[in-house]
């Protein structure tokens, strides 16, 4: 394992390498948050990065109490993978930039039956229905580049011949909103898990939970529709919620902040845009708190991005590639804060977590075209 898994403290791991850049406010961060009251583990996964105030990219395990603001606004934000039947030697790509349309208007209930007749709506449709949202949310069509386990991608059923779509978005309002609402009633601090509070919160997040998986699968039917082709989703992952686990044999709350669950079978992990994307199978992953790497982790902070980028790249610029793919933005200042320069290099990630012997890499998917938003912003 070399250097790859590091004992910041006795309750502080920390997976990284000694090619892999974290910065110190990250790290401070997590180390801030291993004081909590009833906080017993944390685990920093080789994403981390600074948070509003806790850090990202990270596991937390409590005994009694629940921490809300460990977990963010965004309850459930995950992906999704799914298998479509875009046959890849027919691709046309502007064509297909062209049928993606404009997926930004949230889907009204009658919309949403007739993409899935199967589904139960949760919340009246109230938290944009359908939509994928801002910040770092896409959908990307991909290209099954590598395979490094045959055997698994034959049984999910993975094709080489054909495109694969993921969708990364989550809960929309409905995550803020309860954020929101618990923060005016208690601030940042932490309840006790048994309290009515406590209870409450509970409720209330187990159904941001499945509404922000309702609300990728209904995305990745649209899109399909869009495009007028057949799909099977193959992978469902949540990164920002509160399970109940027994660690060391002791019942307590595992929190993910940005965290891939290592317990539900494969993970995709994706890089920014414009990179590539990883399924990988977990292993052993006690050590990191039964949690992975959700993506590449931010090494400019927003704020900064349009500075840095400017003077080197015109917005045009940035809706092209170096992998050749076609980026669907028209919010100029998202263009810039979201930029591939913006984030880690996706493979010093997936490194220090096969370094750390906690992910076996099943496939590696190239980028066609990701899409963020098609409405201008004025």
């Amino acid at each position: 394992m070399g250097n790859s898994i590091q004992r910041l403290a006795d309750n502080i791991t920390l997976i990284t390498s000694p090619e892999l850049w974290l910065e110190g406010e990250a790290i401070r961060q997590l180390q801030t948050t291993a004081t909590l009251p009833g906080i017993k583990y944390v685990a920093g996964m080789p994403d981390l990065h600074p948070g509003r105030a806790c850090p990202i990219g990270a596991a937390f395990y409590t005994i009694n109490y629940l921490y809300p603001a460990l977990i963010g606004g965004d309850i459930g934000c995950g992906m999704s993978l799914w298998q479509t039947t875009v046959k890849i030697r027919a691709m046309n790509q502007a064509k297909l930039v062209k049928r993606f349309g404009n997926i930004d208007q949230p889907l009204s209930a009658s919309e949403c039956i007739d993409l899935w007749p199967e589904i139960r709506p949760l919340n009246d449709h109230a938290y944009a229905c359908g939509t994928i949202g801002s910040g770092n949310h896409f959908a990307e069509l991909q290209i099954l580049e590598t395979i490094y386990a045959p055997e698994i991608a034959q049984h999910i059923s993975l094709n080489a011949q054909h495109l694969q779509l993921m969708v990364h978005s989550g809960s929309r309002g409905l995550g803020g909103m309860i954020l929101n609402e618990h923060t005016r009633q208690y601030g940042h601090q932490g309840l006790l898990a048994d309290s009515t509070a406590g209870r409450a919160y509970i409720t209330q997040h187990n159904h941001a939970l499945e509404y922000a998986q309702q609300n990728r699968e209904l995305i990745a039917r649209r899109i399909l529709a869009n495009l007028r082709v057949q799909g099977q989703k193959l992978v469902d992952i949540s990164h920002n919620f509160i399970e109940s686990v027994a660690i060391d044999g002791e019942w307590g709350w595992l929190h993910r902040k940005g965290a891939a669950p290592a317990t539900k079978g494969l993970v995709i992990i994706p890089g920014s845009r414009g990179d590539f994307t990883y399924l990988v199978q977990p292993l052993d992953t006690a050590l990191s708190l039964y949690s992975l790497a959700h993506g590449a982790g931010r090494k400019w902070q927003r704020s900064t991005c349009k500075g840095r980028l400017t003077g080197r790249y015109t917005a045009e610029q940035l809706t092209r590639t170096a992998q050749g793919s076609r980026v669907i933005c028209c919010d100029r200042e998202l263009l810039y804060e979201e930029a591939p320069q913006a984030y880690k290099p996706i493979e010093s990630v997936i490194a220090a977590m096969v370094q750390a012997q906690l992910i076996r890499p099943v496939a590696r998917f190239k980028p066609v075209i990701t899409y963020k938003v098609r409405t201008e912003k004025r």
